[in-house]
């Protein structure tokens, strides 16, 4: 088994191990966070119609500007909770994935609860 195999594997054990233990509910949708070495993306899912409600990603134009990736982080949750408050959504649960809650994820995180959203 490549080396690559191995870290994906490894990668998808710990996002299981992570949603197992999330308990979400129509009134309380998952913010799911999508992290790259570029870009930082983020979405508010409702598992039980399986539709995305809100998202926001630094592949947007006016999202993905200057500055270093952790303060794009920040950009990209100030505007996703913008946008899930629109939509008429304050409460989420908070799904970071295989991702360490720590540098960007929790930069967005932040930046999302300072936008209004209650985790």
């Amino acid at each position: 088994m490549s080396e690559r195999a191995k870290s994906r594997g490894r990668s998808l054990r710990r996002r299981r191990h992570v949603r197992r233990n999330l308990k979400t509910s129509p009134s309380r949708p998952r913010l799911s966070v999508f992290r790259s070495n570029k870009s930082m993306s983020a979405q508010i899912i409702d598992d039980f119609q399986g539709s995305t409600l809100a998202a926001a990603s630094t592949y947007e134009k006016d999202l993905g500007g200057s500055g270093t990736k952790t303060e794009q982080a920040g950009v990209v949750g100030t505007a996703l909770a913008k946008r899930a408050i629109d939509a008429g959504i304050t409460r989420v649960v908070f799904d970071r994935g295989s991702y360490a809650y720590a540098g960007r994820v929790r930069a967005l995180a932040e930046a999302a609860r300072k936008g209004g959203l209650e985790f």
